[in-house]
């Protein structure tokens, strides 16, 4: 198991502490006003004695403060001591360059995941694709079709907004009968947050002139799986965008380049990336990856199609499944909402299993449809716990339980798993072993 980052923590006045429910939750204001002395111990950190004199208090001056380290590079690397990577799906020789890489959720901070942590899911493999050989094409039900090349699009007016991308297949594991032995990175890794600039998909279709009759846009990228989707005309003129930087710098081969179709709070499967054409139609396209896959099949034998919203969900990242806590004491019990539905409105925390609920501190939220990082502490006392998480969005929705998840999917099976949003139990055993629960 992964040991629990640990920080400077541990109750010196547990008997002070304002308990904000059950099973050691506390009021986080509470606690910060507390102050760093009276919530904290030795132990967790090294601290001086005031009496200590200046002579023995003398710190070491390590090596690397004493020998001047390599000059500028090119493009930054994260720390060699860091070991925050991407889990890689294994390979399926029938699948030729499909697959996922998932987030490592329980290692982030804040509310943007650094793009060389983003999540990846392709259907062939990254095209490596030079810009002055790419055209984008809108064409269909327009008065005059257009033909881009990259550079051409970089002269455009241009925006940027900070949004979730989430894969459908996102935490699908939790819809079968045994709850699988996982981590918040391998069941739920399939979610980033970012800054995408690009732009405004309407003013591209305002140019090419939409037809009356146009219902759709069918959006298909350059990869070898010719990946394609349908799009409602009235999202598209929405807040779409047509994204050509990620985090500031231009999209990475894996995320898009040189341009991708980003969808605000929509399953990432319609966010089309390596974009080549965008067709104005009267109908959905019916591509293979809105009929074979991404649509749940119901007990009535019928297929439920475009269930393009993702909906209010939170997990808590951090103590999460095969983590390991290494001493009782007080911790920090944080972790990311999301909805596209909106913004998050609120975090309720549970350590009993749902029996009572705290609410959490919304530490940051960059905007709507975006990732929003909540925290609270946890007085862990060595004894069974299992923790939960409740978000509500702007629309007053709130994260569902699973048994009302799974009723209310009424599908005859769960493969492929689409579309799971249901609340997360992390169950907390006597030895500070945490693992994933159906609860």
């Amino acid at each position: 198991m992964n040991k629990f980052p640990i920080q400077p923590q541990g109750a010196l006045l547990t008997e002070s502490f304002e308990p904000a429910a059950a099973n050691g939750l506390i009021n986080r204001r509470q606690l910060l006003s507390l102050g760093l002395k009276s919530a904290t111990i030795a132990g967790s950190a090294s601290m001086l004695s005031s009496t200590t004199s200046a002579q023995s208090a003398a710190l070491e001056i390590p090596a690397w403060s004493k020998t001047p380290g390599p000059g500028s590079s090119d493009y930054g690397s994260p720390s060699s001591f860091t070991n925050a990577k991407r889990m890689a799906g294994n390979p399926n020789p029938l699948y030729p360059g499909g697959g996922a890489s998932r987030s490592p959720l329980h290692q982030l901070q804040g509310s943007i995941t650094p793009s060389g942590l983003h999540f990846e899911r392709h259907h062939a493999g990254t095209p490596a694709i030079n810009p002055a050989g790419h055209k984008l094409v809108i064409n269909g039900l327009v008065n005059r079709p257009l033909s881009f090349d990259y550079e051409d699009l970089l002269q455009y007016p241009m925006i940027s907004r900070v949004h979730f991308l989430e894969c459908s297949g996102n935490s699908g594991a939790l819809f079968g009968d045994d709850a699988p032995d996982g981590s918040a990175q391998s069941i739920h890794g399939l979610v980033s947050c970012s800054e995408w600039t690009g732009i405004k998909l309407s003013s591209l279709l305002e140019e090419a002139g939409i037809s009356s009759s146009a219902t759709w846009v069918s959006a298909v990228g350059a990869d070898a799986a010719s990946m394609g989707r349908s799009l409602p005309i009235d999202k598209a003129l929405d807040d779409v965008m047509l994204a050509l930087f990620q985090n500031g710098e231009p999209l990475r081969p894996e995320q898009g380049y040189p341009m991708r179709l980003f969808v605000p709070g929509w399953e990432g499967n319609v966010s089309v990336k390596w974009l080549t054409q965008l067709k104005v139609t009267n109908a959905p396209s019916q591509f293979r990856d809105e009929t074979s896959k991404y649509t749940d099949t119901l007990k009535n034998r019928k297929s439920r199609q475009f269930t393009f919203p993702m909906d209010v969900k939170s997990i808590i990242t951090s103590p999460s499944g095969q983590m390991k806590l290494s001493r009782q004491g007080l911790y920090e019990l944080t972790g990311i909402a999301w909805s596209g539905g909106g913004r998050i409105t609120q975090v309720e925390v549970s350590a009993d299993g749902g029996k009572t609920w705290a609410m959490a501190e919304i530490d940051s939220q960059l905007g709507e449809k975006a990732l929003a990082r909540f925290r609270i502490p946890w007085n862990w006392n060595g004894g069974e716990a299992v923790l939960q998480s409740r978000a509500t969005d702007s629309s007053g929705i709130i994260q569902p339980t699973r048994d009302a998840l799974v009723a209310a999917k009424n599908q005859i099976n769960y493969r492929p798993f689409y579309h799971y949003n249901a609340i997360q139990s992390w169950a907390v055993n006597r030895n500070g072993e945490v693992s994933n629960v159906y609860a």
